[in-house]
């Protein structure tokens, strides 16, 4: 009967980098023992080991193919029952060394922006480290003679990709590998919704008098570092659903709001998105063009920023400029604005910046309230 009782659409998942190094150690456990194992541990990026069941799996000594099938649990996500397949060759040639290659299906990223190279497949840093760590750990054994070749693909990569914005993003050709804890969490049902109010009512009980919103891990993390010694239940995963989180902060009663970002989702709350999905809405270059404006960048560079496609972009022009701190500080008193502009006297708000490496980068407060 306990059955009956657990809520529907909560079920978590695992992200495409997830799969993609389970397959990798796989196919490389299929090297150094002969044979690929029928399911395999994989330590995920969040530190969590999990097994994974292994389809597909051969080996003949000098390559071997290894596959998983994508559960992406309760979160209508377009890359649910992705074949995740891993091909490696064994590199006498290059003792030592992991090289991390996309095949078909995984896109090849065209424009700048996303803070991966210029024609080099789609596969994003976190996932990128966790499927080498596997690798490495898996094929430890043969490292010192030789390394690894281990090429990603994803036979039905091409059609999902129609359902993702990578294509406006300049990734063409396939998916992204993407994921920075290897868990997918069901950001976009109601469910997650759910769960993100009742977190904003937690914190309104802890006494502490304000509630601290992140997008996702690495902003959680990086503000846990700036505002340390706060009960846990002050710090709420918010996913993409602002509007929700700080109704709920209304109606707790909490003094105090921080929200804690990276470039991407600020814009979004900046432009005025109070659901943050990247399917929902897109981000408004022009607005970043014009807080660009603003602090003293070239009209010409003001121009490519507002005709790209990411947030990303802006933060890279405006890095090489110098300009990094003035244009985060110039978004964050953006977000502040517009956020106080829905929510007038109702909370004291302060914006936490950071970049993709959890480091901050910049401030700001409102005074109103």
């Amino acid at each position: 009967m306990m059955e009956k009782t657990v809520k529907r659409g909560t079920r978590t998942g695992f992200t495409t980098g997830a799969c993609s190094a389970a397959a990798a150690r796989a196919a490389v456990l299929g090297l150094v023992h002969g044979a690929v194992p029928e399911t395999v541990e994989c330590e995920l990026p969040n530190g969590q080991v999990v097994t994974f069941q292994i389809n597909d799996g051969r080996s003949d000594g000098c390559a071997a193919h290894a596959m998983v099938i994508k559960d992406a649990g309760d979160d209508p996500d377009c890359t649910d029952k992705a074949h995740l397949t891993v091909d490696v060759i064994l590199r006498p040639d290059l003792p030592g060394q992991v090289l991390l290659e996309g095949g078909f299906g995984v896109g090849t990223v065209t424009m700048p922006g996303l803070g991966l190279a210029v024609g080099g497949p789609a596969i994003n840093p976190v996932p990128r480290k966790n499927i080498e760590a596997n690798v490495r750990m898996a094929g430890a054994p043969l490292l010192d003679d030789a390394g690894f070749e281990v090429s990603i693909s994803v036979p039905q990569g091409i059609e999902m990709a129609k359902k993702t914005l990578n294509a406006r993003l300049g990734i063409l050709g396939g998916i992204s590998i993407l994921g920075t804890t290897g868990i997918v969490k069901p950001y976009s049902t109601a469910a997650y919704r759910a769960s993100v109010v009742q977190g904003v009512q937690v914190a309104s009980t802890t006494g502490a008098g304000l509630v601290v919103l992140t997008t996702g891990g690495r902003t959680e993390k990086f503000v846990m570092e700036e505002l340390p010694g706060l009960p846990q239940a002050c710090y709420v995963q918010m996913g993409d659903f602002l509007r929700y989180a700080l109704d709920a902060a209304v109606k707790g009663k909490l003094q105090r709001v921080v929200i804690g970002g990276m470039v991407g989702k600020l814009t979004k709350i900046a432009q005025g998105e109070t659901i943050t999905h990247a399917g929902r809405a897109e981000v408004d270059t022009g607005l970043l063009a014009d807080l660009c404006a603003g602090i003293g960048v070239p009209a010409d560079v003001c121009d490519d920023i507002r005709n790209a496609e990411t947030a990303r972009y802006a933060s890279e022009r405006v890095e090489v400029l110098g300009l990094s701190q003035e244009f985060h500080q110039a978004l964050a008193e953006k977000v502040v604005s517009t956020v106080i502009g829905r929510y007038p006297n109702k909370f004291h708000l302060q914006v936490l910046v950071c970049d993709f490496d959890g480091r901050k980068l910049a401030e700001a407060q409102s005074t109103d309230a």
